[in-house]
């Protein structure tokens, strides 16, 4: 391993190798992150690693390969709690070359198909506070379940999951292959993105995602919503609203959902690295491997601060969505839906069916997980 980092075979490591070395892994470091790691092998105050150094700090600090630690922290932002994921996983040349990116990505989507099915009826209870909490402000968790049982029955609890698991597919790819082109165009075919840069490649391939799935977003939340009989299935209920409402009705709240996608994504992000780094700094001299807790931990509070700051736009989408389905509802345009929330509401009324939201959070990343690393190990993708 001290001749894989010793690029020019001088018998010393310095800054520079340790970053190109890490770089070649697919973990992006800066050059003060890279002195910060030799600074913790360098015994003699040379800024460079021998032998010697390097030999001490592995037998009192054991790690079998420097990758071990790149994988853990590259795909651990997989877990799926049914809202957007903007920011894709970046894969190696060599996962690319050996075929494992597509197993990841496929692992992947079935771990959010169950996550999603098993959190679903609190999915379907956010959406019901909603749309529907504003006529009735004593409409909490307990009576909206209530109410859908008694609409519906139990089954009623998992309208809209089809639609919703159905999207998982086309929204991974599209966002895969656009997010490797945008990565391109930033840097080339050489290195990899930087923070900041992985903000705006993500955010534009979730942007050229969300445009070409938008339509069943909207079908999502028509279906979520439905009443029973209301629709015999998916293809009646968008035959219903094109004949209803024409072609532009599938784009409803598609302004508020762009717009949320730059707080989730650069909140979800920044939150992950600044805690990712944290844990670096502070406790992997003591174990290189941040364990599953360290990563559940990172992925639930990031999605959870992305969740707070980008919610208002979320409900005023699926407010927009909904209308035409709201007996007496005005069809209002965003700002105006905004103003009139804000006024008759309040500022809590942006946050309406937020509590079921975080409900769904630890269930959904624990089954994510779970599914995930199984899924993984059914399609022979060794974690390293």
């Amino acid at each position: 391993m001290f001749r894989s980092l010793d690029r020019n075979n001088d018998g010393e490591i310095d800054v520079s190798e340790i970053q190109q070395s890490l770089h070649s892994l697919g973990v992006c470091v800066s050059y003060a992150e890279a002195e910060k790691i030799l600074h913790s092998m360098d015994k003699d105050g040379t800024m460079t690693i021998d032998w010697n150094e390097w030999r001490d700090h592995f037998l009192f600090n054991p790690i079998t390969n420097m990758e071990d630690i790149a994988y853990y922290w590259k795909h651990s932002v997989v877990l799926d709690i049914g809202e957007c994921l903007t920011v894709p996983d970046e894969f190696s040349e060599q996962e690319k070359r050996t075929g494992m990116w597509w197993k990841q990505l496929v692992a992947g989507g079935m771990a959010g198909v169950v996550s999603r099915t098993g959190t679903a009826p609190l999915d379907r209870l956010k959406v019901f506070l909603q749309v529907h909490g504003s006529r009735d402000r004593s409409l909490h968790v307990l009576r909206g379940l209530r109410e859908m049982v008694a609409e519906g029955g139990l089954r009623s609890l998992w309208r809209g999951n089809g639609i919703n698991v159905l999207k998982i597919a086309p929204e991974s790819a599209i966002k895969f292959m656009a997010y490797e082109q945008i990565k391109r165009v930033i840097k080339g075919n050489e290195g990899t993105l930087r923070v900041q840069e992985r903000f705006v490649a993500g955010s534009l391939a979730g942007a050229t995602a969300q445009t070409i799935i938008y339509p069943m977003e909207v079908l999502k939340t028509r279906l979520t919503l439905r009443k029973t009989g209301q629709y015999s299935g998916m293809w009646d209920c968008a035959r219903q609203i094109l004949h209803r409402e024409g072609v532009r009705a599938f784009y409803k709240g598609y302004v508020p959902n762009m717009l949320g996608i730059i707080p989730y994504a650069g909140i979800d992000l920044a939150v992950y690295e600044t805690l990712k780094n944290a844990w670096l700094q502070n406790y992997s001299h003591s174990s290189p491997d941040p364990g599953i807790l360290v990563l559940l931990a990172c992925g639930t509070t990031s999605s959870t601060c992305g969740q707070l700051a980008s919610y208002p736009l979320a409900l005023i989408r699926t407010r927009m969505q909904a209308q035409a389905t709201v007996v007496g509802a005005p069809q209002l345009s965003m700002f105006a839906l905004f103003q009139h929330i804000v006024s008759r509401e309040g500022i809590p009324g942006l946050y309406r069916g937020i509590a079921p939201n975080f409900m769904k959070v630890i269930p959904a990343v624990s089954i994510s997980y779970v599914v995930y690393e199984n899924m993984k190990r059914v399609l022979g993708v060794v974690s390293k």
